[in-house]
């Protein structure tokens, strides 16, 4: 889905106010839920959510936290419902096999780094996990999830962003009251500067969580100076066009796009004829790139990030803590 515009304003806007009743249900109905006992997974589980729909960067910060594992001498796995994906699992992602419309998109990106596990059911896709060797899951989305006990769970919070207007769903972004999620997080992984995450930051710290700043990095490219059509269907857009802005493109036109997005072959039928007539070339994320038809995707270029952490040592204790607590 595409985030309302009244998400952003205060929560006084009219259209917050007439949705409450709506959201009072809703957050009472997930944080209840979020509070049921879990399953052991038979080794520890980190897990990477969000207190938000949408995206705020769980897959790159998935990623670092299990380049943090391997520096420690670990073995993780990755564990995803495939949001996106049909198949229910449990299974082990295989980009060369399996598709977007299959597994989802975010698992594709996650298995070129560990054996990534796609399962709606989370305790048959930790047995998975353990069966293919790991001994530590590293669970992409899941904080409002409680089917799986977790040793560490951190909220990643989109920093420009922030929470919005503080509001449940659907008078506002969140999956539940704020102070019903944070006794399931144990640290913040804050991307990039912005009055909204700093909020969120100073919230977690007068309760005593640990903050890990970062940003993401763009990968070797060569696209300052290329005119581009920038297209991309995340959880904001808007800061991918930035993105690719500040590598020095020039934006011809953007197009955005629902988060999840399955390109239909009318839609890139229109993107192509519109860089044509732009003289552009069609430039979109890593994580739409592998949504597309291999076919198309050969002629579209691919922006890469990647997460740096400002403190990548304090990361790296939380963690090393966590795993050696009972």
């Amino acid at each position: 889905m595409r985030p309302p515009a009244f998400w952003a304003a205060g929560p006084d806007h009219p259209a917050a106010r007439g949705l409450a009743p709506f959201a009072a249900l809703y957050g009472a109905l997930v944080a209840r839920r979020m509070d049921r006992p879990g399953a052991p997974a038979g080794c520890p589980v980190l897990c990477l959510g969000n207190f938000t729909l949408g995206g705020a960067g769980k897959t790159p910060a998935a990623l670092a936290v299990a380049a943090v594992l391997a520096e420690l001498g670990r073995r993780p796995a990755f564990l995803s419902r495939g949001y996106g994906g049909r198949n229910a699992g449990p299974v082990r992602v295989d980009p060369d096999r399996h598709a977007a419309a299959e597994v989802g998109d975010e698992p594709l990106l996650l298995a070129r780094r560990a054996p990534a596990i796609v399962s709606r059911d989370r305790p048959a896709g930790a047995a998975l996990c353990r069966q293919l060797g790991a001994d530590v899951i590293v669970m992409d989305d899941g904080l409002q999830n409680p089917s799986l006990v977790k040793d560490l769970s951190f909220a990643v919070v989109d920093g420009p962003a922030g929470l919005g207007n503080g509001l449940p769903f659907p008078a506002g972004p969140l999956r539940a009251p704020l102070a019903r999620q944070w006794p399931h997080v144990g640290g913040l992984i804050v991307i990039g500067d912005g009055a909204g995450g700093d909020a969120v930051a100073r919230a977690a710290e007068r309760r005593g969580l640990p903050v890990h700043r970062a940003r993401l990095v763009r990968e070797a490219d060569d696209l300052a100076g290329r005119r581009c059509l920038a297209f991309a269907g995340i959880g904001r857009p808007e800061k991918f066009f930035a993105t690719l802005a500040t590598a020095g493109a020039v934006i011809a036109g953007t197009r955005p796009f629902p988060d999840h997005h399955p390109y239909r072959p009318g839609e890139l039928a229109v993107l192509a004829e519109s860089a044509r007539r732009l003289g552009a070339d069609l430039v979109t994320t890593e994580k739409d790139a592998v949504r597309l038809p291999p076919a198309f995707s050969a002629d579209v270029r691919v922006l890469r990030v990647r997460l740096v952490l400002d403190d990548v040592d304090a990361l790296r204790r939380q963690i090393r803590d966590a795993l050696r607590a009972p």
